[in-house]
């Protein structure tokens, strides 16, 4: 567990890093020691990855990066890392050294959960419901192939999940995705309609979907965000989170 402050105990690194697993699946998963493989279509590089969940899994870094790299390759996504502090030193050596390049540095953000109020107008649904993937699609302007990918990501859920979509006038302006996993209600795919940001409509469809994770026994709630995302930060730090801890992405290629 990890200390924030001087009373509240948030779940440690490895307990995030797990329910990230579960609550955002890779739909093809092949484990190597501590090291996972994940592939799910290319949707997102958090379910098209490899990572590294126990820094002291390092033997042979070198033999294991070209065959997770290989295992990728034959599920037809590119080579992707995911790098946390559970990365093995030797890993991220191997990795430094043939020249894969850093990409999308971001926080793991959390908070324990407590009392919190839905808004009036917040619709909980089904991850697959029409309405839902609807308003997703809208909102996140994504191409027919992309929903397919989402869809099939969804569809690989086995933990408890649900879509919130929130509405003004009729109108959807925000939604995500949360999943609760081992007490963990862990957020995604959070949007708003570009024209009515900054009107309070993010943190209204964020507090209606940590309303349900409470409702549902969640404990904590935890979600990632790119470290250049000063609005996302801003409105996550107004909600409670707070940072817990750094990663990245690395692919093949000299760093430019």
């Amino acid at each position: 567990m990890a200390t924030i402050g001087a009373e509240t105990m948030l779940p440690s690194i490895e307990a995030f890093e797990r329910a990230g697993l579960s609550a955002w699946p890779g739909i093809e998963v092949d484990w190597d020691g501590s090291w996972v493989r994940r592939a799910a279509g290319g949707y997102t590089k958090r379910a098209n990855c490899t990572q590294c969940l126990d820094p002291d899994d390092f033997e042979d870094a070198d033999l294991r990066v070209i065959s997770a790299s290989s295992w990728m390759v034959r599920h037809k996504i590119k080579p992707v890392f995911r790098i946390t502090p559970l990365s093995s030193p030797e890993l991220n050596a191997t990795l430094a050294e043939a020249g894969w390049q850093t990409l999308d540095p971001s926080h793991l953000l959390a908070m324990e959960l407590g009392d919190v109020e839905a808004d009036a107008e917040a619709q909980i649904l089904p991850v697959l419901d029409p309405k839902f993937l609807a308003v997703a699609r809208k909102l996140q302007g994504y191409d027919e192939t992309t929903m397919i990918g989402m869809q099939n990501l969804l569809a690989a859920l086995t933990v408890p999940a649900a879509a919130i979509v929130l509405t003004r006038q009729g109108e959807a302006v925000a939604s995500s995705i949360m999943a609760i996993a081992d007490g963990i209600a862990v957020t995604g795919n959070v949007v708003t309609e570009p024209n009515q940001r900054r009107q309070g409509l993010g943190s209204a469809m964020m507090r209606s979907g940590l309303a349900w994770a409470r409702g549902e026994g969640a404990r904590y709630a935890a979600l990632n965000v790119q470290a250049d995302n000063l609005g996302a930060k801003a409105l996550y730090a107004a909600l409670g989170y707070t940072h817990q801890y750094d990663y990245s992405y690395r692919v093949p290629g000299a760093a430019p």
